[in-house]
């Protein structure tokens, strides 16, 4: 039995600029994922029960990953100042 496999995609459909600074990339990636926290704020409120808790747990992470982003660009702008 042969198994049917898609072709690999021959071209990337976002690409990242390879002179694009770490600050500006953070910076993009913090700004995205406050669009998800927000999203996932706001349903939690119109749910209730086990839907809600599952997406409060969702938006926990995404804060979590805002935070992380957040303090290692604090970090690079801190070592940016120093230099």
């Amino acid at each position: 039995m042969k198994k049917i496999t898609p072709n690999p995609p021959t071209a990337n459909l976002f690409i990242i600029s390879p002179d694009i600074s770490c600050e500006t990339l953070l910076i993009q990636a913090s700004e995205t994922l406050a669009s998800p926290n927000a999203m996932t704020t706001d349903l939690a409120f119109e749910l209730e029960g086990a839907n809600r808790h599952k997406l409060l747990a969702a938006q926990q992470l995404t804060v979590l990953s805002e935070l992380l982003v957040e303090r290692v660009l604090v970090l690079t702008q801190d070592r940016q100042t120093f230099q």
